[in-house]
């Protein structure tokens, strides 16, 4: 929105002042950023009760006077948008603001975050407790709003429908004490392991969104019921199908529990270690032919969203060269390319109430990040992007490549890794002999990213080699996450745990230098904090003295 638009927001919010879905507050230099993720928890439940698309937390109104006074929070715009990653750090399940609006108001600057609309059936929590609005005041979501909130999917979401004949004896155990195990690692810090082990079945799966007033529901059966307990489904096919296409064919149906039926499938996938050369090198970089955390991301994927109703199966076709991931139903929101800005986040699940359960047994990290995931995943692998088919619509279809196409493109992401993922999209449609817009070719051009001319372009075989201002640019920005993870990963690989202090002394000098020293200390802990909640590390020592060691 532009500022006419955005003062004439303004003064329509003042006007008809606070109610459950506007917050104002006079905050000058600072405000407590837990603060503000309960306000996100509190206004983004409120707009779903209320069937509003979103809500609003104001800066720089006071809210007595109900006059504009202004503003100096965070006025540096990088560190105000990273609280975009703050928020979705905390919130289960993870999601943001859609924006950050500044106003130069001529009372002072004011800020609009705009909050979205908690999904359908699915509660906004802020580190894990739910928040709601009562009058102008900020309270905990009762559990008539909370119930209300949860009872929008029941007459029309198929996964959150109760199996009358079935029973705890149709779990499979294997299972169950496989999702304790997940619950656990991602409520690490709110309950230990023991303690989440120890609760009853009902009890658990009652936490763990399995039931519904302690019934099994069609997605406790999807996830954790016994093979044989499929019939209880019938006739809709909970079933994934892997197919061995090329020289060599082979096939394997895969029914419930689908929390291990997962990871099984992956084992079947033919994995190598293909090697990549980069410019003036003599010894090549080594790759896996599939990454496990993307290959399982693309099935969950499936699994979540899948249309039960059309009497479907999943579909996963492995071929000499990429898998195929086929699932029933259209792209339910949007598309796959509103994704890739990592800002998206759906207001609508096709299958809510199996959605809520996977993020909390840790199949689905972070709702509507999962696209961007897979993409930048392949891309810190120099391989090409996935491609979505959606011509079909009663299917989607992702197809994750297993091979280069153009060496000439992995080499440009080896020597250029400040590519924006933008950039490396581009790229990946001229390997493709895709069309680009004019001035997306102009851009790559410039950057001598690209040659030929049209139809025939491709990516520069001779990669410029970086200059010292390049090299200090790079310096300053740091890697993404990651880049550091993976440091940790390897780190913990090798000698089996480490401390905080082994994974500060590992990450302090391969940060960015634009960090202050306490931006350094807050940054790695937001990075184990991350790791610990995606269940890759947890935590065998105390608060004070962790070690941190491999969930894997």
């Amino acid at each position: 929105m532009d500022e006419v638009a955005l003062t004439s927001l303004l003064e329509y919010l003042i006007g008809n002042w606070e109610d459950e879905i506007v917050e104002f507050k006079d905050v000058g230099d600072s405000y407590s950023t837990s603060e503000i993720g309960k306000y996100f928890s509190a206004l983004s439940n409120e707009a779903n009760l209320r069937n509003q698309e979103r809500a609003w937390l104001v800066f720089g109104v006071d809210d007595k006077r109900r006059a504009v006074v202004g503003s100096n929070y965070r006025q540096d715009r990088e560190r105000l948008h990273s609280l975009k990653q703050q928020i979705a750090q905390g919130t289960e399940p993870s999601v943001t603001f859609r924006e950050i609006h500044e106003l130069a108001h001529a009372g002072g600057r004011v800020l609009l975050f705009e909050i979205p609309m908690a999904p359908i059936g699915v509660p906004i929590a802020w580190q894990g407790h739910y928040y709601a609005r009562a009058g102008e005041s900020l309270t905990s979501l009762g559990l008539d709003k909370l119930d209300a909130i949860r009872r929008q999917t029941q007459d029309t979401d198929w996964t959150a429908q109760v199996v009358q004949q079935a029973n705890f004896g149709h779990l499979d155990p294997v299972a169950l004490a496989r999702s304790k195990e997940a619950f656990a690692t991602k409520y690490a810090n709110r309950f230990d392991k023991s303690e989440v082990e120890s609760w009853p079945t009902n009890v658990f799966l009652d936490r763990a969104k399995l039931t519904a007033d302690g019934k099994i529901t069609r997605a406790a059966l999807i996830l954790l019921g016994k093979p044989e307990s499929v019939h209880l489904l019938s006739p809709h096919p909970a079933q994934i199908t892997w197919k061995l296409e090329g020289p060599e064919k082979a096939y394997e149906h895969l029914g419930p529990p689908f929390l291990l039926t997962t990871t099984r499938l992956y084992r079947n996938i033919r994995n190598i270690q293909l090697r990549i050369l980069p410019q003036d090198e003599l010894y090549p970089i080594e790759v896996s032919k599939y990454d496990q955390n993307i290959v399982l991301e693309a099935l969950h994927n499936c699994i979540a969203h899948q249309d039960y109703t059309r009497f479907e199966r999943i579909v996963v076709t492995e071929y000499p060269d990429r898998i195929l991931f086929e699932n029933g139903g259209n792209f339910f929101e949007g598309k796959p390319s509103d994704y890739l800005e990592n800002n998206k986040t759906p207001r609508r699940y096709r299958n809510p109430f199996l959605v809520r359960a996977m993020t909390e047994l840790n199949m689905i990290d972070t709702l509507g990040y999962g696209i961007y995931r897979m993409y930048s995943g392949q891309a810190r692998r120099y391989f090409p992007m996935p491609d979505y088919d959606l011509q079909d619509p009663s299917a989607v279809r992702l197809t994750l490549h297993g091979r280069i196409i153009d060496p000439a493109y992995s080499r440009v992401l080896i020597q250029h890794s400040d590519l924006s993922l933008a950039d490396v999209l581009a790229l990946d449609r001229v390997q493709k002999k895709l069309p680009l817009d004019e001035a997306t070719v102009r851009r790559l051009r410039r950057a001598k990213l690209i040659e030929g001319h049209r139809p025939n372009l491709h990516v520069s075989a001779s990669v410029a080699k970086l200059t010292s201002t390049k090299a200090n640019y790079i310096r300053t920005r740091g890697q993404d996450d990651e880049f550091y993870k993976k440091l940790v990963r390897d780190f913990i690989v090798k000698f089996g745990s480490a401390t905080r202090s082994d994974i500060q002394q590992l990450l302090w000098d391969k940060l960015s230098d634009a960090l202050s020293d306490e931006q350094k200390e807050s940054k790695i802990s937001n990075l184990i904090t991350q790791m610990r909640r995606a269940g890759t590390i947890f935590n065998t020592g105390s608060r004070k003295g962790s070690r941190w060691e491999l969930a894997e």
